[in-house]
C-alpha cells in the first residue's frame, strides 16, 4: 500500500532521475476517444502496440485499458505487455502518469501531479480529465510507491531532466495561463527545485509550432546525457518553426548545465512539415477542445523519442528524413538499439512516443 506523504521530495534526499538511468518498466494507455483518434482509435491502436512491442524488447511495458476495451487489447497486444484495466480520459501516460523521483540507498518514491488536460478551462483539449487526473496515484498504488502529491499544474512532458541538478522547460508551457495562473516564473522554478531537487532551470521560450500542449518541451528537444542535448533545428526562414529553433539552439549553446559543463548541442532535423488531410480529417469525430480539421499542420518532431536500457524508440514520420534520423541517434547513443516505429498515427492525436510512455524508474 501507498502513502500520500506530506514532506517534499528535495528535503527527503530525493532526485528525478534522467531518462538514460535504468528503468523497471514503462506504461502506456489504450486509445480510443473518437474525437482524437481517427475510426475509432484501430489505426492508433495498430501504432500503440508496435510502440509497445518495440519497447518490450528491453523494458516491460503495461499497458493501460478502459473495461470496454480490455478484451480487444488483451488479443491484440503480444503477450509479454501486461494489460490492466483503468479508466482514464485519453492515453497520454507521459502527463497522466507519475514522475518518479529517487534517492541514493535504493528507494523511489511518484509525484503525482495535478492534471487539468493541458491548459484547464482555459485551453485544455477536453473536459472532464478527472479520470486522467487519478491515473499517477494508480500507479504509484500498483507498485506499493509512496506519493508525493503536487498542489500544482504539471504534467511530465512539460520537463526534461539530466538526473545531475539541470530541467529543462519552456516558459509558453509553464507560464501558460490555464496551468498555474496564481504562480510567476520564479514561483515554479523554486516548486520544481523543491520536487525535483534540481539546481539550475534553463527555459526556452517556446516549444514545436502547433503543439497543442502549449509548448512541451519534450516535442523540441531530449537529453542524451547529462551535458548532451539535442534540439528540433529548421533552418528554413519561411518556415514558423524557425524562429522558436533558433532561439533554443542558441540558449542552449550558451548555456551551462548545474555542474558548469558547458552544453553539447545536437541538431535534429524537421520532419515535414507535415499536415492533416482531408482523409485523416475526415475519420475524426469533431469536438471543441482540439483543432483535427483538414490541413492543420501538425507538430511532428524526432526529438519526441523515448529512451529505456539501452534502447531508443522513435517515431518514423517522414521517409526524407527517416533513416538520416535513425543514423543519428546511432551515433548519438553508441551501443544502443535503436528502433524506429511508424508514429504518423500517433502525432495525428497531438503527440508521439514520448508522450504515450512513462518510465518506472530500476532502484
Amino acid at each position: 500500500m501507498s502513502s500520500e506523504l506530506p514532506t517534499l521530495p528535495a528535503a527527503d534526499g530525493f532526485r528525478m532521475p534522467g531518462e538514460f538511468e535504468p528503468h523497471e518498466g514503462v506504461w502506456m494507455a489504450w486509445p480510443e476517444r473518437s474525437d482524437n483518434w481517427r475510426f475509432g482509435a484501430k489505426p492508433a491502436q495498430r501504432a500503440f502496440i508496435e510502440v509497445a512491442t518495440a519497447i518490450s524488447q528491453t523494458t516491460p511495458v503495461t499497458m493501460v485499458v478502459s473495461a470496454s476495451q480490455y478484451s480487444n487489447a488483451r488479443r491484440k497486444l503480444p503477450p509479454e505487455v501486461r494489460v490492466l484495466e483503468m479508466t482514464t480520459d485519453d492515453a497520454w501516460l507521459r502527463d497522466t502518469g507519475p514522475s518518479y523521483v529517487v534517492n541514493d540507498m535504493g528507494e523511489r518514491r511518484g509525484i503525482d501531479w495535478q492534471f487539468n488536460a493541458w491548459g484547464g478551462l482555459s485551453h485544455g483539449l477536453y473536459f472532464p480529465w478527472h479520470n486522467d487526473n487519478a491515473v499517477a496515484r494508480k500507479v504509484c498504488e500498483s507498485y506499493s510507491d509512496d506519493v508525493y502529491k503536487a498542489s500544482f499544474v504539471m504534467e511530465g512532458g512539460a520537463i526534461h531532466v539530466d538526473g545531475q541538478g539541470t530541467l529543462y522547460t519552456t516558459e509558453e508551457c509553464l507560464l501558460s495561463p490555464g496551468r498555474n495562473p496564481g504562480l510567476a516564473k520564479d514561483d515554479l522554478e523554486q516548486l520544481l527545485r523543491q520536487y525535483l531537487n534540481v539546481e539550475k532551470v534553463i527555459w526556452l521560450p517556446r516549444g514545436v509550432f502547433q503543439d497543442e500542449t502549449t509548448g512541451h518541451v519534450d516535442n523540441l528537444m531530449q537529453v542524451i546525457a547529462p551535458g548532451v542535448v539535442a534540439v528540433t533545428w529548421c533552418d528554413d526562414p519561411s518556415d514558423a518553426q524557425y524562429e522558436s529553433s533558433q532561439e533554443a539552439f542558441k540558449i542552449l549553446s550558451e548555456s551551462t548545465d548545474a555542474r558548469g559543463r558547458q552544453l553539447v548541442v545536437h541538431k535534429l532535423p524537421m520532419p515535414g512539415p507535415l499536415y492533416l488531410t482531408e482523409e485523416e480529417a475526415s475519420g475524426i469525430d469533431q469536438s471543441g477542445g482540439m483543432d483535427r480539421m483538414s490541413g492543420t499542420r501538425l507538430a511532428g518532431s524526432y526529438a519526441n523519442f523515448l529512451i529505456t536500457n539501452k534502447q531508443v524508440v522513435f517515431p518514423k514520420l517522414d521517409p526524407l528524413q527517416d533513416d538520416a534520423v535513425a543514423a543519428l541517434l546511432a551515433e548519438l547513443f553508441p551501443g544502443y538499439l535503436i528502433s524506429g516505429v511508424d508514429a504518423r498515427e500517433i502525432l495525428l492525436g497531438g503527440g508521439n512516443i514520448h508522450c504515450i510512455t512513462q518510465q518506472i524508474p530500476r532502484v
